[in-house]
């Protein structure tokens, strides 16, 4: 075993970076033995240098983040601060003066995360970031390398453990939204401000990073289609139950059936009980992936946290030190089939349609009739009607979203037509 010490600096010193620092400290040996050298925190980047660090000795701890980085001594430099703005400036500033990166920082590769590999790979250095998407669950590498021979055609997942938590509560209580979300906050698992989550944009990050991956191909934030889940209601649950489904909020990544382009997206759907996906309860995580040759594969555990996401950068943190010192580098970016990005409007896939409509002879014709005009098939229909009023639930085979708009839009139209009460994807079938 070399007795020289790797250098390790740590950007941010949170929820994760404080449990970076802790295992490192804690684990010493064991992380010495299996990379054939031991580490050394040699300085840690913070906002506030007055609150007391538990095991980090007060030397280290530094609010100069661009000093820590351009030192030129290190080995190995660890970003868990988060945001676009100082982090890219650090990150590509670590790499010109010496050190590989570890990241957990999903936002910024989902933006930047081409122009970062070419970067590292300029100066011949690593860009890993396995804590970038579903804390602990080994899903990148899995990715990036043992399915690196296969085909890789789908990825379905539950990447965001806050909404997940809020869903769940919903279709386990019966809760509303707001109640869901009240209650999540308390417990910790939504931020003051829940919109990042709720709204999509953290499980719209994470899925340009695994489609990126899975299909070779660069898929950026701006290619993703996101939809939140705010507008998920009581009755939405109570319609899918009735459909043997609940609701999950879904990043799917998925190559098309001629394998000529790629989509990504993230939106509410309901899922059929039957499907592994169905299961994930509270604030889990969970990722299916279909393959040509390996088949379905699920991925599954916490997906945040301070010591899950840890563990992954620590895992990273250890492949990392082992090229360095083996002086080689892992894989970077794969991006070579090139394929683009289809619009949503040409996703295909089954939908639950509810619409308010007069409760009058005639009406379901109309309704049908609408439907045939934009080629879109229904496979079931059921209607319910009291007083003159009536609510009407189509689900579709499947159709492609530009012609269910042009539909629903039809639909508006329709004098028996009062409104459109809820309109959502069906997927996992």
């Amino acid at each position: 075993m070399r007795t020289r010490p790797l250098k390790v600096a740590l950007l941010g010193c949170g929820v994760v970076g404080s449990e970076v620092a802790r295992i490192m400290t804690t684990q010493a040996a064991d992380l010495a033995a299996r990379i054939g050298a031991p580490v050394e925190l040699a300085g840690v980047a913070v906002r506030r240098p007055d609150r007391v660090r538990e095991g980090i000795a007060p030397e280290l701890v530094t609010t100069d983040a661009t000093a820590l980085v351009k030192r030129g001594d290190l080995d190995v430099v660890v970003e868990v601060i988060g945001g676009i703005e100082p982090a890219r400036t650090l990150i590509t500033t670590a790499f010109a003066h010496g050190a590989s990166v570890v990241s957990a920082n999903k936002a910024l590769l989902a933006q930047d995360g081409a122009a970062l590999h070419a970067i590292a790979e300029e100066h011949g250095k690593d860009l890993y970031y396995e804590a970038a998407v579903a804390g602990a669950i080994p899903l990148i590498r899995p990715l990036r390398e043992s399915l690196a021979g296969d085909k890789v055609n789908r990825v379905l997942g539950i990447v965001n453990g806050t909404t997940n938590f809020i869903l769940d509560k919903m279709d386990s209580t019966g809760a509303g939204y707001q109640e869901a979300l009240d209650e999540a906050t308390a417990l910790g698992y939504a931020e003051a401000d829940p919109t990042a989550d709720v709204e999509g944009f953290d499980a719209a990050a994470k899925a340009a990073i695994l489609a990126g991956i899975a299909f070779h191909t660069r898929v950026r934030l701006d290619d993703v289609h996101r939809e939140g889940m705010t507008e998920v209601t009581a009755a939405d649950f109570a319609s899918a139950k009735e459909m043997g489904c609940t609701i999950k909020l879904l990043a799917i990544c998925e190559r098309a059936a001629d394998g000529g382009s790629v989509t990504a997206r993230v939106h509410p759907a309901m899922i059929p009980l039957t499907h592994p996906l169905a299961s994930v309860r509270g604030a889990y995580n969970a990722v299916f992936v279909e393959s040509d040759a390996a088949g379905q594969l699920m991925f599954y555990g916490p997906g945040a946290g301070g010591a899950p996401t840890a563990s992954a950068v620590l895992g990273d943190l250890v492949a990392v030190c082992r090229n360095r010192l083996g002086g080689t580098t892992g894989p970077g970016e794969s991006a070579y089939a090139a394929l683009p990005v289809s619009p949503m409007g040409e996703v295909v896939t089954r939908y639950h349609i509810s619409l308010d409509v007069a409760d009058k002879p005639g009406v379901l014709a109309q309704v049908a009739t609408v439907f045939a005009e934009h080629g879109v098939s229904i496979d079931t229909v059921r209607q319910q009607g009291k007083d003159g009023e009536a609510s009407l639930v189509v689900v579709t085979h499947r159709a492609s979203d530009a012609a269910l708009g042009g539909t629903v839009d039809a639909l508006r139209k329709l004098d028996t037509v009062r409104g459109v009460a809820s309109i959502m994807r069906v997927e996992g079938e």
